[in-house]
Protein backbone atom coordinates (compact mmCIF):
# COMPACT_ATOMS: atom_id res chain seq x y z
CA UNK A 1 0.00 0.00 0.00
CA UNK A 2 2.86 2.09 0.77
CA UNK A 3 3.27 2.83 -3.02
CA UNK A 4 -0.06 4.33 -3.09
CA UNK A 5 0.43 7.08 -0.63
CA UNK A 6 0.76 10.59 -1.88
CA UNK A 7 0.62 9.15 -5.49
CA UNK A 8 -2.62 11.60 -6.08
CA UNK A 9 -0.87 14.65 -3.89
CA UNK A 10 -0.06 16.55 -7.88
CA UNK A 11 -3.80 16.71 -8.77
CA UNK A 12 -5.18 17.95 -5.34
CA UNK A 13 -5.71 21.65 -6.65
CA UNK A 14 -8.77 19.98 -8.76
CA UNK A 15 -10.13 19.28 -5.72
CA UNK A 16 -12.31 20.76 -3.58
CA UNK A 17 -11.02 21.18 -0.13
CA UNK A 18 -13.19 20.12 3.03
CA UNK A 19 -12.51 20.17 6.82
CA UNK A 20 -14.00 17.46 9.07
CA UNK A 21 -14.66 17.41 12.94
CA UNK A 22 -14.49 14.17 14.11
CA UNK A 23 -17.00 11.45 13.57
CA UNK A 24 -18.56 12.93 10.57
CA UNK A 25 -19.86 10.45 7.53
CA UNK A 26 -17.83 11.44 4.94
CA UNK A 27 -20.02 8.81 2.35
CA UNK A 28 -22.45 6.03 3.47
CA UNK A 29 -22.99 2.61 2.32
CA UNK A 30 -25.36 2.28 -0.28
CA UNK A 31 -25.74 5.98 -1.78
CA UNK A 32 -25.14 7.30 -4.75
CA UNK A 33 -21.57 7.36 -5.80
CA UNK A 34 -20.57 11.05 -5.79
CA UNK A 35 -17.10 11.22 -6.44
CA UNK A 36 -13.79 10.01 -4.75
CA UNK A 37 -11.96 11.50 -2.06
CA UNK A 38 -8.04 11.91 -1.32
CA UNK A 39 -6.94 12.52 2.73
CA UNK A 40 -4.79 15.13 3.38
CA UNK A 41 -4.65 15.01 7.21
CA UNK A 42 -6.39 12.89 9.97
CA UNK A 43 -7.96 9.53 9.47
CA UNK A 44 -10.64 7.98 7.86
CA UNK A 45 -12.40 4.63 9.14
CA UNK A 46 -14.20 2.43 6.47
CA UNK A 47 -17.11 0.56 8.19
CA UNK A 48 -19.20 -2.19 6.10
CA UNK A 49 -22.37 -2.95 7.26
CA UNK A 50 -23.58 -6.56 7.25
CA UNK A 51 -27.30 -8.01 6.06
CA UNK A 52 -27.68 -8.25 9.47
CA UNK A 53 -27.21 -4.59 10.69
CA UNK A 54 -23.73 -5.71 12.26
CA UNK A 55 -20.85 -2.69 11.51
CA UNK A 56 -17.17 -3.93 10.82
CA UNK A 57 -14.21 -1.30 10.71
CA UNK A 58 -12.52 -2.93 7.47
CA UNK A 59 -9.95 -0.62 7.27
CA UNK A 60 -8.05 2.92 8.59
CA UNK A 61 -7.34 5.09 5.69
CA UNK A 62 -3.69 6.82 6.54
CA UNK A 63 -2.85 10.75 4.99
CA UNK A 64 -1.86 10.41 1.49
CA UNK A 65 -4.58 7.82 0.35
CA UNK A 66 -7.75 7.94 -1.89
CA UNK A 67 -11.15 6.34 -0.59
CA UNK A 68 -14.28 5.94 -1.50
CA UNK A 69 -13.09 4.61 -5.03
CA UNK A 70 -16.31 2.74 -5.60
CA UNK A 71 -18.69 5.98 -5.86
CA UNK A 72 -17.93 6.86 -8.97
CA UNK A 73 -20.33 7.58 -12.17
CA UNK A 74 -23.53 7.31 -9.86
CA UNK A 75 -22.65 3.62 -8.33
CA UNK A 76 -23.19 3.15 -4.52
CA UNK A 77 -20.49 3.31 -2.44
CA UNK A 78 -20.02 -0.51 -1.11
CA UNK A 79 -18.42 0.76 2.48
CA UNK A 80 -19.40 4.09 4.64
CA UNK A 81 -15.95 6.67 5.37
CA UNK A 82 -15.97 8.60 8.68
CA UNK A 83 -13.84 10.14 10.55
CA UNK A 84 -11.83 9.13 13.55
CA UNK A 85 -10.21 12.42 14.11
CA UNK A 86 -10.21 16.51 12.84
CA UNK A 87 -9.24 15.48 8.57
CA UNK A 88 -8.99 17.63 5.99
CA UNK A 89 -10.10 16.37 3.08
CA UNK A 90 -10.42 16.84 -0.70
CA UNK A 91 -13.54 15.79 -2.74
CA UNK A 92 -13.01 15.00 -7.20
CA UNK A 93 -16.39 14.56 -9.11
CA UNK A 94 -16.73 12.88 -11.72
CA UNK A 95 -16.34 15.51 -13.55
CA UNK A 96 -13.03 16.47 -12.16
CA UNK A 97 -11.34 13.32 -12.11
CA UNK A 98 -12.42 13.12 -16.13
CA UNK A 99 -10.22 16.18 -16.71
CA UNK A 100 -7.53 15.22 -14.20
CA UNK A 101 -6.86 11.87 -16.20
CA UNK A 102 -7.17 14.16 -19.56
CA UNK A 103 -4.58 16.50 -18.50
CA UNK A 104 -2.18 13.74 -16.48
CA UNK A 105 -2.94 10.37 -18.18
CA UNK A 106 -0.78 8.64 -15.51
CA UNK A 107 -3.51 9.56 -12.67
CA UNK A 108 -5.97 6.23 -14.22
CA UNK A 109 -3.34 4.39 -13.54
CA UNK A 110 -3.40 5.54 -9.69
CA UNK A 111 -7.21 5.71 -9.18
CA UNK A 112 -7.29 2.03 -10.58
CA UNK A 113 -4.28 0.85 -9.06
CA UNK A 114 -6.05 2.29 -5.38
CA UNK A 115 -9.36 0.85 -6.30
CA UNK A 116 -7.84 -2.08 -6.84
CA UNK A 117 -6.55 -2.39 -3.85
CA UNK A 118 -9.32 -1.72 -2.10
CA UNK A 119 -11.42 -4.42 -3.50
CA UNK A 120 -7.91 -7.08 -3.04
CA UNK A 121 -8.72 -5.78 1.13
CA UNK A 122 -12.62 -6.18 0.90
CA UNK A 123 -12.17 -10.13 -0.96
CA UNK A 124 -9.29 -10.47 2.16
CA UNK A 125 -11.57 -9.15 4.73
CA UNK A 126 -14.63 -11.36 3.82
CA UNK A 127 -12.22 -14.37 3.54
CA UNK A 128 -11.46 -14.24 7.16
CA UNK A 129 -15.01 -13.37 8.46
CA UNK A 130 -14.81 -17.38 9.55
CA UNK A 131 -11.69 -17.48 11.10
CA UNK A 132 -11.24 -17.80 14.68
CA UNK A 133 -11.03 -14.56 16.57
CA UNK A 134 -7.22 -14.31 17.12
CA UNK A 135 -6.46 -15.34 14.02
CA UNK A 136 -8.56 -12.92 13.23
CA UNK A 137 -6.89 -10.32 15.37
CA UNK A 138 -3.43 -11.36 14.07
CA UNK A 139 -4.45 -10.93 10.30
CA UNK A 140 -5.68 -7.30 11.02
CA UNK A 141 -2.67 -6.40 13.28
CA UNK A 142 -0.10 -7.03 10.81
CA UNK A 143 -2.43 -5.34 8.47
CA UNK A 144 -2.66 -2.14 10.26
CA UNK A 145 1.21 -2.12 10.69
CA UNK A 146 1.63 -3.03 6.84
CA UNK A 147 -0.67 -0.12 5.66
CA UNK A 148 -0.09 2.95 8.88
CA UNK A 149 3.39 1.65 10.24
CA UNK A 150 1.39 0.88 13.68
CA UNK A 151 -1.40 -0.05 15.03
CA UNK A 152 -2.45 2.65 16.81
CA UNK A 153 -6.06 1.50 17.86
CA UNK A 154 -7.97 1.14 21.27
CA UNK A 155 -9.13 -2.19 22.17
CA UNK A 156 -13.08 -1.25 21.48
CA UNK A 157 -12.04 -0.39 17.93
CA UNK A 158 -10.05 -3.50 17.27
CA UNK A 159 -13.41 -5.21 18.18
CA UNK A 160 -15.15 -3.89 16.01
CA UNK A 161 -12.79 -4.77 13.01
CA UNK A 162 -12.79 -8.48 14.30
CA UNK A 163 -17.23 -8.27 15.18
CA UNK A 164 -16.50 -9.62 18.94
CA UNK A 165 -16.46 -8.69 22.80
CA UNK A 166 -13.99 -6.02 24.24
CA UNK A 167 -13.54 -8.54 26.63
CA UNK A 168 -12.73 -10.91 24.08
CA UNK A 169 -10.20 -8.82 22.43
CA UNK A 170 -8.59 -8.02 25.76
CA UNK A 171 -7.85 -11.17 27.05
CA UNK A 172 -5.95 -12.13 23.36
CA UNK A 173 -4.20 -9.11 23.36
CA UNK A 174 -2.69 -9.58 27.51
CA UNK A 175 -1.99 -13.19 26.89
CA UNK A 176 0.44 -12.05 23.56
CA UNK A 177 1.68 -9.50 26.26
CA UNK A 178 2.43 -12.19 28.72
CA UNK A 179 4.14 -14.43 26.15
CA UNK A 180 6.58 -10.88 24.67
CA UNK A 181 4.88 -11.07 21.06
CA UNK A 182 3.91 -7.47 21.84
CA UNK A 183 3.79 -4.32 23.87
CA UNK A 184 1.57 -2.00 24.70
CA UNK A 185 2.06 2.12 24.45
CA UNK A 186 -1.13 4.19 25.29
CA UNK A 187 -3.22 3.49 22.48
CA UNK A 188 -0.78 1.55 20.49
CA UNK A 189 -0.02 -2.03 19.89
CA UNK A 190 3.83 -2.85 18.94
CA UNK A 191 4.65 -5.83 17.68
CA UNK A 192 7.52 -7.62 19.29
CA UNK A 193 7.78 -10.75 17.35
CA UNK A 194 6.51 -10.23 13.98
CA UNK A 195 7.57 -14.15 12.86
CA UNK A 196 4.68 -15.96 15.92
CA UNK A 197 1.96 -13.31 15.00
CA UNK A 198 2.36 -14.27 11.10
CA UNK A 199 2.63 -17.77 12.42
CA UNK A 200 -0.88 -17.21 14.75
CA UNK A 201 -2.46 -15.51 11.45
CA UNK A 202 -1.58 -18.44 9.09
CA UNK A 203 -2.72 -20.70 11.45
CA UNK A 204 -5.58 -20.36 14.12
CA UNK A 205 -4.26 -23.52 15.92
CA UNK A 206 -0.84 -21.67 16.96
CA UNK A 207 -1.02 -21.29 20.92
Amino acid sequence: MHFLRYQWEPYLSYGQLFEFEKNKVVYLQGEAGRGIYYLKQGEIKITLLSDKGDERIINMVPPGMLFGEHGVHGEPYLTSGTTTCSSTIYYFSDDVIASICKDHPEAAGIYTDSLIYKFRTLAEIIAHLDSPVEQQMAFYLLKLVQENGNASMNQTAFSKYIGTSRITVNKIIQKWKQKGYIELHKREIIIIDFDKIREIANNPHVN
